[in-house]
Order: C-alpha cells, then sequence, then structure tokens
C-alpha cells in the first residue's frame, strides 16, 4: 500500500454524483509549488465545462519514503522534487471520455507550460467502489 496526505491547491467544483474518477500522481519541483497552483486553477475551469463534477490538485505535505514503494519512487522524484497528486471526478466514463476529448482540443489547453515533468505523471481511471 502507498499512503500519504496531501493539501489542496486547488478544488473545483461539487463532486455530487460522481460515477467515475481519473487519479492523477506527479512529480513536481518544490520551488513550483505557488506556479503549481495557479496552473491548477486555470485548467479546473475548462474540466468543469467539459463534463467533470469536482476537480482537485493538491501536494505532499505527509507524504514519506516506503520500504518497498512509495509516492517518490512511482513517479522516479529527482532531487527537489515532490509527489502531487490529483483526481477528477465525472458523471461516468462516457461524460470523462467525451470530455477529455473535448478537453485536449480546448485552446486554453495550449500553450499551457505546464510547472512539471509530464513524463513521470501517472494517470489512471477508476470506478468508485463505494457509492455513499
Amino acid at each position: 500500500m502507498v499512503m500519504g496526505g496531501f493539501e489542496s491547491v486547488s478544488d473545483a467544483g461539487s463532486g455530487r454524483g460522481t460515477g467515475y474518477i481519473d487519479g492523477i500522481v506527479l512529480p513536481l519541483k518544490t520551488a513550483d509549488r505557488e506556479a503549481f497552483g495557479a496552473f491548477a486553477r486555470s485548467v479546473a475551469a475548462p474540466f468543469l465545462e467539459h463534463g467533470a463534477l469536482r476537480v482537485m490538485d493538491t501536494i505532499a505535505d505527509d507524504v514519506h519514503p516506503g520500504k518497498q514503494t512509495d509516492f517518490f519512487r512511482a513517479i522516479l522524484a529527482e532531487s527537489a522534487e515532490e509527489p502531487s497528486f490529483g483526481f477528477v471526478e465525472w458523471p461516468d466514463k462516457p461524460t470523462r471520455d467525451a470530455g477529455w476529448a473535448a478537453i485536449m482540443a480546448d485552446p486554453r489547453m495550449q500553450g499551457n507550460d505546464a510547472p512539471f515533468d509530464g513524463r513521470r505523471m501517472i494517470l489512471g481511471g477508476f470506478t468508485p467502489l463505494i457509492d455513499a
């Protein structure tokens, strides 16, 4: 198990009615925390406009090296880098698939210089197990 605590830098939307979740872990230079917060807040709007219910981005707060695996190894963290964790809540997978296509074509998402190394980003789609 890989576990850690993260501090929110951007939380947009309500998340009510979530039926599908995208999870993201990425490497972030410690010096780029503020730039990442600004970036996360700027890209939340296109996600919400294209069907997402909630967009959350965080930075490591209580994340420690593990004995066998951990967030640092998962992202191949380099010196002065820390993990960032985020998620996007969607009403269902078809909305998510259509949303991602629209988001990638959205002009606001073009030319944004992300303050992280996207080559080491981990992204996956998940079906919620518990629906409260």
